[in-house]
């Protein structure tokens, strides 16, 4: 069983056992996928010009495709109501956000390595935006649109009551955001 994320002397520690590092991992690598598979859209031709291949910018006449996974869309948001500038702001930052995002679940993915987790408060902020990650798709992959939805989910936590594979996608998103709860306030205490 899983001990809460605490500050002391040692910096933020928790525990988490072998089957929920397992689950996890596999969790921040399914991120991962979909958004290197979104970051494939963000290749530049061969032929294009060099200024463009130097600074891996697109050039306003490449639009990229719109994000058709509404969990991925939860991930890399529209940044504006306003097609043009939501457009032109994907344009430029996407693949840099992407780029972010997948670095952090690869790293949350190495610190899963071992039952006790030890982090600097740098890391624990970094693993946490990891697991809002994870979150965000699963939540959408449940369908999690209000107050009623979110009770309905976390109304699942047995796990020998599980029957289905929205139960158990229910019973993993408990999990997720148990642990990212318990690391929050470690980080809390860590600032005062």
């Amino acid at each position: 069983m899983a001990k809460a994320f605490k500050y002391g002397a040692h910096g933020i520690t928790g525990t988490l056992h072998s089957a929920e590092r397992k689950l996890l991992r596999e969790l921040f690598g399914d991120v991962m996928t979909m958004l290197e598979e979104r970051a494939e859209v963000h290749q530049l031709p061969e032929d294009i010009d060099p200024l463009y291949a130097l600074t891996g910018m697109r050039p306003e006449s490449m639009d990229l495709p719109p994000v058709s996974d509404p969990a991925l869309a939860k991930l890399l948001p529209d940044a504006s109501d306003d097609p043009v500038v939501a457009a032109e702001h994907r344009r430029l930052t996407e693949a840099d956000l992407i780029a972010q995002k997948t670095g952090r679940l690869r790293e949350a993915q190495f610190l899963l390595e071992t039952d006790k987790i030890v982090l600097e408060k740098e890391n624990a902020q970094r693993f946490a935006q990891a697991l809002n990650d994870v979150r965000l798709v699963l939540a959408e992959r449940l369908e999690i649109r209000d107050e009623q939805d979110a009770a309905r989910v976390s109304e699942v936590l047995d796990a020998a009551e599980v029957e289905t594979p929205e139960e158990y996608l229910a019973l993993v998103y408990n999990l997720v955001s148990w642990v990212q709860d318990t690391l929050m306030s470690a980080l809390m205490d860590a600032e005062f």
